[in-house]
């Protein structure tokens, strides 16, 4: 007893450098437990369906400040339920080498890169599917210093955990569509009153093409710019392989 209080007297109180590291460490630690948590969901998620995400949860809270008892549209459905029109002029809007790159499209981020600093302001984005996905289901919208390096770990996590046909379905049953509108199947009832698994090839494309800006062409369904660019898309949707 006596020497364990000798032992306590004679502690050595922390120093400023001392408190320094045992924060940094428990930041790693906090760090690598929260990698560790979003490792595990993607991989429950190889046979179970998300039922939300970070993004549709920002947004219900948002719609629910206006309306306390409002609710998102949406409703999971499986892949083969889902029209191959959509799937194509989804990866032909949004990322058409898709089925080749590892979660990354190099080439495009270069472009977009280019054409942002000839703009001044960002105007063209790189983003794959993936990357996309990855933002969706866990990130906020909030934009912070270490987000795209969350969102660059999250998206090589997805690649190597699921296939690229799993990655494409949760894409296109999670993805915003509207005000309050996600994914596919309430995208289809929203402004089609049909099921995803019946979208002609020119609804699809029409719904790909909203895809950057969805609440705007909610409110705006017919805009010069949103017909030009459905025409494009499917123009595009034959040259496209889906998983």
């Amino acid at each position: 007893m006596l020497s364990w209080l000798m032992n306590r007297n004679s502690a050595v109180p922390l120093t400023l450098g001392g408190y320094f590291k045992r924060g940094v460490t428990l930041f790693i630690a906090f760090v690598l437990l929260y990698q560790v948590w979003i490792f595990l969901h993607i991989c429950w998620w190889i046979k179970f369906n998300p039922h939300s995400s970070a993004f549709m949860q920002d947004r219900l809270a948002i719609i629910q400040e206006k309306s306390p008892d409002a609710a998102l549209k949406h409703k999971w459905v499986e892949y083969s339920k889902i029209s191959n029109h959509l799937k194509r002029a989804v990866i032909a809007s949004e990322d058409a080498k898709f089925l080749d790159h590892e979660g990354f499209d190099w080439d495009g981020i270069q472009k977009a890169y280019k054409k942002n600093l000839k703009k001044g302001k960002i105007v063209a984005g790189g983003s794959t599917i993936s990357q996309q996905l990855a933002k969706n289901l866990f990130l906020s919208t909030k934009r912070t210093p270490w987000r795209k390096g969350q969102e660059a770990i999250i998206t090589v996590m997805l690649e190597n955990v699921l296939t690229k046909r799993r990655i494409l379905e949760i894409y296109l049953n999670v993805i915003e569509w509207g005000n309050g509108v996600f994914g596919a199947e309430a995208a289809a009832r929203h402004y089609y009153k049909t099921s995803a698994a019946k979208l002609s090839a020119g609804q699809a494309a029409r719904l790909a093409a909203m895809i950057p800006n969805p609440r705007f062409y909610d409110a705006h369904k017919s805009t010069r710019y949103l017909n030009r660019r459905t025409a494009t898309i499917q123009a595009r949707m034959g040259m496209v392989e889906v998983p």
